[in-house]
């Protein structure tokens, strides 16, 4: 079994923001599956691949509190870090950039700070999706928590295709090095 989780805040005003794109990459990945509420303080659904059972969630806890659904979410079904993957956005990749990491540190992302210190490791893959920076520093806040522009919501089903790649990619080879798609991929 596999835990697929993507980060973003609960609510429909954080709807289409930027901070919100690992809960799209999500959505898109399930295929209409509905998510339901469940334990874990998250909302869940499940898919099979290739005969493997794999768990969704988005945590609803906010995403300085993401970790507290993930820890309750391995401890409940058995799982290890190893087959856990977290969805997220990331400042520090242009727009559009996709990229995997088989481990690494939050690049302070609240979501990602959150579920290292409920695990007490950094030892789980992560999809990151770029969002870019906003102009200035003192603006990020608003920057992540304000909605994509047109221009951007335009892009965003082929930015959720290549995190899509990257999903698939871990699901049939796990223990794969980084990699990204943000110039073709290697």
């Amino acid at each position: 079994m596999k835990l697929i989780v993507g980060l973003g805040n609960p609510g429909q005003e954080y709807t289409l923001t930027r901070h919100n794109i690992g809960f799209m990459l999500l959505d898109k990945l399930a295929a209409g599956q509905e998510f339901r509420s469940k334990k874990f303080q998250a909302l869940s659904a499940e898919i099979f691949r290739d005969g493997v059972k794999i768990s969704l969630l988005k945590p609803q806890t906010f995403m300085n509190s993401s970790g507290e659904a993930v820890r309750a979410a391995l401890d409940f079904y058995k799982i290890s870090a190893l087959n856990l993957l977290v969805l997220s956005d990331d400042l520090d990749q242009d727009f559009g950039a996709a990229r995997f990491r088989a481990k690494g540190s939050s690049g302070g992302h609240n979501g990602l700070k959150s579920i290292i210190a409920r695990l007490g490791h950094e030892n789980f893959a992560r999809v990151k999706l770029g969002i870019g920076k906003p102009p200035r520093p003192e603006q990020t806040l608003d920057y992540v928590l304000g909605k994509f522009t047109v221009a951007e919501q335009e892009q965003l089903p082929a930015i959720l295709d290549k995190g899509l790649g990257l999903i698939n990619k871990w699901l049939t080879h796990p223990a794969a090095a980084n990699y990204d798609l943000s110039t073709g991929g290697k």
